[in-house]
């Protein structure tokens, strides 16, 4: 049995109201998952720096030749395989279980690979919505809320923005065709006489948020020097 057999429409709890109609549903891509969420080639550069410390270490004391240090270091290559299989299988199992809907109403998210949950996002209760584009053409699209928050950080990850942990915004991450899918969710937000935003001004403000983040990371010698 497919544990989401008794959703009447797949991605969706109910059955939409009269004049709701579905205009587009779509899943993140495993792949920019594994990139984005799970970090993999993070991990992989970690072992990476681990092995060929290991091997320097061995080679400048003398310990062993370059063969026998290779071979000590085989469990940190088993270990390395094993944490990013891992991280794959579960970016692919999100991939899975996850469906973003759009409609002429609101946003519709359902995810959980243990527990599925359903998260309805009326219009009503957009603020406003940012799109970060890579270059594979996926994208993330956040959701700045208005009000109180529905929902934790710790419940929406992955499908959340990094490091908004006060004003939780919900994301549709990894979304295939995200600049497609941006001019659908702007038009919505139009027709519903919502404050309408275009795709320019998606862009215009994640590259604002990408500088001032990429600031704040940069280190700064003076302790109370701060990035804003």
């Amino acid at each position: 049995m497919n544990e989401y057999e008794i959703e009447p429409i797949p991605g969706l709890p109910e059955i939409p109201p009269e004049g709701e109609r579905i205009l587009w549903q779509g899943a993140p891509t495993w792949g920019t998952l594994a990139r984005r969420a799970f970090h993999v080639r993070k991990i992989i550069l970690y072992f990476s720096l681990i092995f060929l410390w290991y091997l320097a270490d061995k080679l400048w004391t003398g310990e062993e030749s370059l063969m026998g240090a290779t071979l000590l270091a085989g469990w940190l290559i088993f270990l390395a395989h094993l944490a990013v299989g891992l991280l794959v299988l579960l970016a692919w199992a999100n991939s899975r279980a996850t469906l973003y809907t759009i409609t002429n109403r609101r946003v519709v998210m359902r995810f959980g690979v243990a527990v599925s949950m359903t998260i309805n996002l009326p219009f009503s209760k957009i603020a406003s919505a940012g799109l970060r584009r890579y270059p594979d053409g996926t994208g993330d699209i956040s959701l700045s809320l208005t009000g109180r928050q529905p929902v934790s950080y710790l419940v929406l990850w992955p499908h959340v923005r990094p490091w908004h942990f006060s004003q939780v915004e919900p994301m549709l991450r990894g979304v295939p065709e995200a600049d497609r899918v941006a001019e659908i969710l702007s038009a919505a937000l139009k027709a519903a006489s919502v404050t309408p935003v275009t795709v320019g001004s998606l862009l215009a403000a994640e590259t604002a948020d990408q500088t001032r983040d990429s600031a704040e990371n940069q280190p700064s010698p003076a302790p109370a020097a701060s990035a804003s």
